[in-house]
């Protein structure tokens, strides 16, 4: 694996100096490195990790267990390429187990993602069932806890 794309994993938000200087190389250097994995679309974007538990989003999550017939001479991709193009589709990924994709999804409401199930997704031919599962609370973002108050222990403080 390249420096530059164990740091982008591992480094959290840091600027393209602080990259230059933990890799010792010159900051115009980790922008043309940059630019070559957008180029080569290994580096696809660019992402802030949120704790919507502080803020009114209004955005229901939903992540769906997707059960799909394999296409011949496409398998799954044709399929799992098309669901990845709706809007509502954040996410999708082909998985081993009970079912083929996991396929994650965004609406306005419950409503707005019950209608994107019912009347695209499991309509799509090749689709054989769907089971949707709501998402309540984020514990956990993309390697980052979501803390909303802190941490409380059962222990009672001792004092000298």
């Amino acid at each position: 694996m390249k420096p530059i794309i164990k740091l982008l994993l591992e480094g959290g938000s840091l600027d393209t100096q602080q990259m230059a200087q933990l890799l010792n190389v010159s900051e115009a250097d980790v922008n043309q490195q940059l630019a070559e994995l957008k180029t080569q679309r290994v580096l696809l974007g660019f992402r802030p990790v949120l704790n919507l538990a502080h803020e009114d989003s209004g955005v229901v999550r939903a992540v769906i267990e997707v059960r799909i017939t394999p296409e011949r001479g496409g398998g799954f991709n044709r399929l799992a390429e098309r669901i990845g193009r709706f809007d509502e589709v954040e996410s999708c990924y082909l998985m081993s187990g009970g079912y083929d994709l996991l396929v994650f999804v965004n609406g306005a409401s419950l409503q707005r993602v019950a209608a994107f199930v019912s009347e695209k997704l499991s309509t799509l031919e090749g689709v054989l069932s769907t089971a949707t599962h709501f998402m309540l609370r984020s514990y956990k973002e993309n390697g980052f806890l979501i803390e909303t108050k802190p941490e409380e222990t059962d222990r009672l403080k001792v004092t000298p």
